[in-house]
């Protein structure tokens, strides 16, 4: 976290202030916003390299602001809610967040997810892998990171991207949950099985023909999940 600039946007003052302290501690800079306003004006101004969103503040939301940043920018945010169903998870997700943090936490966890997160976008970007899957309906190119259905492009958040390119890397090999997490978000997530399936389930709505009848991403009951490669 040294030297990274860091925006946090939360109308809770307490909050706000011991998340400060932990990133400064940690040697990042920061900034802080009391509202989503002052958070969208702030993100222009400052262009931070990382964003901790509160989910619930008055009159602007926290996925109005990440709805906002994305219109413009892929730079890393780490939603904060009190929310954690499944639901408002995936409503994040179509914001474009990548990750999130239930409340109450240990800021020090907060810290470690935010170096994780900046850990697997820098190692994304330093590795271009060479695979190429395409079926008629599905088509994934990693090298130039897209992926459409029947020629039409779809939109996934940087988590679900590398979640499928994981996946597809290793396509007719069933990965436990303990192996999902620790490729794709990390060691600091293990015992975090329910990240997985509200991926996948999302992951599922994009990219199969029927989600309720998956052929892509199949479930291994209790294991973990894989990709499959349909024959014919």
């Amino acid at each position: 976290m040294i030297g990274k600039k860091v925006l946090v946007i939360d109308d809770d003052r307490d909050l706000q202030r011991i998340n400060a302290k932990f990133f400064q501690n940690a040697g990042a800079h920061v900034d802080i916003a009391s509202n989503g306003a002052e958070g969208i004006r702030k993100f222009f101004l400052d262009k931070p390299e990382l964003v901790i969103l509160d989910v619930m503040m008055p009159e602007l939301d926290g996925y109005e602001v990440c709805t906002r940043i994305r219109q413009v920018s892929s730079v890393p945010v780490i939603m904060l809610t009190a929310l954690n169903s499944p639901e408002e998870i995936i409503r994040g997700l179509d914001c474009g967040a990548d990750d999130f943090v239930s409340k109450p936490f240990n800021p020090d966890v907060l810290v470690a997810r935010a170096r994780a997160l900046l850990r697997r976008l820098e190692m994304s970007q330093d590795t271009s892998p060479r695979m190429f899957y395409s079926d008629g309906h599905l088509t994934i190119d990693l090298e130039k990171r897209l992926v459409s259905v029947r020629g039409e492009p779809v939109k996934l958040t940087r988590t679900e991207y590398n979640l499928l390119a994981y996946l597809l890397q290793n396509a007719g090999w069933i990965r436990t949950f303990e192996q999902i997490l620790e490729n794709v978000w990390g060691p600091e997530y293990q015992g975090s099985m329910d990240y997985v399936h509200v991926y996948i389930s999302n992951l599922r709505k994009k990219i199969e023909m029927d989600p309720k009848t998956p052929i892509y991403l199949e479930s291994a009951h209790g294991v973990g999940y894989r990709f499959n490669k349909p024959k014919g």
